[in-house]
């Protein structure tokens, strides 16, 4: 009874396997204990260099601008001859290239393998990270800037040039997605971030900043609690980043209302049901500014 009970194991676990597209056992066990992965060289240099090309076309369109606008989010010391963007924002919405890459190429595979068949797109945004200072974002869970009915969305970065140390690359707290959701308010003011007093209690020294050439890819949780901090280096560091959802995740606020790829179901079925997590979440303000505004308290 024990070698047919084994041998029925081993036949699932087998049958399980041929299902995944690209992850392998152990992504999917270190997603699942640390709310974060990171896989290097995943997207291939030709889609590297698409994406880059595309970037740069709205990077030229920046420097015709004096001040941040709804799509562009400029740092300090932006000019003309100089281009210092903090985001772009919505770039799968703007450029047919982005939406195609966050739709149709391989990492739609890594979200499937994580969260099942039926995947909503949510939104992407393109954090720059500008050379001599590009700015920190301070350490917080996205979760509560687009709340959702259950905790499937997760977040993909691709490196679009080569990442290392000192670049302010991204950290995750491991397992700080199981913990419970911070209170990212000042009293009645949306700050976007965990207070001092929280980030005191984490052990956000054991972070870990993942390196590694242009086409890796980060991966992590909506709850996992994450930050960077200013580029010291010599180097940009264009961070692409799309956010995915199951597809009975639905969202409690309209951040992506007027987005046209907002909440667009690209694989699966549509869900006739929505899946409620019992775990409360807290709910931002609907209508935000990038998160380098809202955390300096810009305007």
């Amino acid at each position: 009874m024990a070698a047919r009970e084994q041998a029925e194991l081993t036949r699932i676990t087998q049958a399980k396997s041929s299902l995944r597209k690209v992850l392998t056992a152990g992504d999917i066990r270190d997603y699942e204990r640390d709310g974060y992965i990171f896989l290097e060289r995943l997207v291939d240099t030709g889609w590297v260099a698409r994406l880059r090309e595309a970037m740069q076309e709205f990077i030229e369109h920046s420097r015709s601008l004096t001040e941040s606008n709804g799509l562009f989010d400029l740092e300090a010391g932006h000019s003309a001859e100089t281009p210092r963007l903090r985001r772009l924002v919505s770039p799968a919405d703007l450029h047919e290239t982005f939406w195609h890459f966050a739709s149709e190429s391989i990492i739609v595979d890594v979200v499937e393998d994580l969260i099942g068949p039926n995947i909503k797109f949510h939104h992407s945004k393109l954090n720059f990270k500008e050379p001599g200072g590009g700015e920190e974002v301070k350490w917080h869970q996205d979760i509560s800037f687009w709340p959702h009915t259950n905790y499937t969305p997760l977040t993909i970065g691709v490196f679009l040039e080569d990442v290392e140390g000192d670049m302010g690359n991204v950290g995750f707290l491991p397992g700080s997605h199981q913990l419970d959701i911070f209170d990212q308010y000042d009293g009645d003011d949306w700050v976007g971030c965990l207070s001092s007093s929280d980030v005191e209690r984490l052990e956000v020294e054991q972070a870990v900043y993942p390196t590694g050439p242009a086409g890796s890819v980060t991966v992590h949780n909506c709850r996992t609690v994450h930050g960077s901090a200013p580029n010291r280096s010599h180097q940009g560091r264009p961070l692409l980043l799309q956010t995915y959802a199951a597809a009975d995740a639905f969202t409690y606020t309209d951040l992506v209302a007027q987005s046209p790829h907002g909440d667009t179901l690209i694989r699966g079925k549509p869900a006739r049901w929505a899946r409620h997590d019992p775990r409360p979440c807290q709910v931002g303000p609907s209508r935000v500014r990038t998160i380098f505004e809202v955390q300096k308290r810009e305007g």
